[in-house]
């Protein structure tokens, strides 16, 4: 049996790794996927919460199906205006897009 500190420290190195990742990346791309990081980091504590208070309930496990689904709407439309910003710009960097003007 795997201790839950272990689930703990996990979680918390995903969420660093995430956030590290996308304060320091100028690509959309790579700010998407540390922001799916967090977003794992969040499911991992979700699911160890879950069986270190309540171990015969699922509620922690209904909340992490929840999220998975949210980020994959999430990641379709970010994916989708990643490609429209790429189309118009010929660039995938943030720099490329800071001043926009309509």
């Amino acid at each position: 049996m795997i201790p839950i500190e272990c689930y703990f420290a996990l979680s918390a190195l995903l969420f660093f790794i995430g956030v590290y990742g996308f304060v320091t990346r100028r690509n959309l791309i790579a700010m998407l996927i540390s922001v799916e990081l967090v977003l794992n980091a969040v499911d991992i504590n979700f699911a160890a919460i879950n069986r270190l208070l309540h171990p015969e309930g699922m509620e922690g496990m209904f909340m992490t199906l929840f999220i998975i689904a949210v980020a994959a709407a999430e990641t379709a439309v970010a994916v989708a205006i990643i490609i429209n910003v790429y189309r118009r710009f010929h660039s995938d960097s943030v720099d490329s897009i800071k001043n926009m003007k309509r």
